[in-house]
């Protein structure tokens, strides 16, 4: 009954707030994972970008405005690892919160010797617990021109790792997933790329993942939906991972 319900309101909602098809074809254009899907799951994704559309507030900022198809590219962008898992696993919050540009939010934190301080960090991109995910569209619409990089990815990524409690690079496995090996090819991989970089030696990843597990896995996300073949060539395992998470074969 449950199912019967929930079809009926998905049908619902698409009929009455259609993507139009400029904006499908807009969207298409510029998000490559999506562009290179088949058409019955390029189908899907259209439902999942308008069901988003219609759950979550996009709240531009600083003056911008978003279009219609702005707000489809970024709903597109946004449903790709979601593709294979739903759009309940989007539940708990409620907002996505778009600047122009990268921001910089006040931060104070206080050390081990009880001294605060003040940071300002330039982001592009930020997710909170329960709270929004915020984004700069100037790198939203940046996606896939620096290879293996897409902020709107990136931040989803961190909010199915808080499925489970903090973002640790350890999100909720599927049931028949081995717990045992996601760890041995994450850390593996994470132990062997943070010797690399302190040595000075190139990475097949952004170095941002080195910053902790949860960067990490991230990035390889990001990586994963936008450079498959590098992340299969370079971290064959996590990519094996990757690909029973998000049950997507992009390469």
């Amino acid at each position: 009954m449950l199912d019967k319900i929930r079809n009926w309101r998905v049908h619902r909602t698409v009929a009455r707030h259609p993507i139009a098809e400029s904006s499908w074809q807009y969207a298409l254009g510029r998000c490559a994972p999506a562009r290179r899907l088949g058409a019955s799951d390029q189908a899907a994704l259209r439902v999942l970008a308008t069901l988003f559309l219609q759950d979550k507030a996009l709240e531009p900022v600083q003056g911008l405005e978003l279009d219609d198809a702005d707000r489809v590219l970024l709903a597109t962008h946004a449903c790709i690892p979601i593709l294979k898992l739903g759009l309940d696993w989007y539940d708990g919050w409620y907002s996505v919160i778009v600047y122009p540009d990268a921001f910089i939010p006040d931060r104070t934190h206080t050390d081990v010797a009880g001294v605060v301080h003040q940071t300002r960090n330039v982001m592009a991109g930020e997710a909170w617990g329960r709270g929004p995910v915020i984004l700069s569209w100037a790198d939203v619409l940046d996606a896939g021109r620096r290879p293996g990089h897409n902020v709107v990815i990136h931040e989803m990524a961190h909010k199915l790792d808080m499925l489970n409690g903090d973002a640790n690079g350890f999100p909720p496995l599927h049931r028949r997933m081995d717990r045992r090996a996601w760890t041995q090819a994450f850390s593996g991989a994470w132990d062997r790329l943070r010797d690399d970089h302190r040595n000075g030696f190139p990475l097949p990843i952004d170095p941002y993942g080195m910053e902790n597990e949860a960067e990490f896995f991230a990035v390889v996300s990001e990586q994963f939906f936008e450079a498959p073949a590098s992340l299969r060539q370079h971290l064959p395992e996590v990519y094996r991972q990757l690909e029973l998470l998000y049950r997507q074969h992009p390469y």
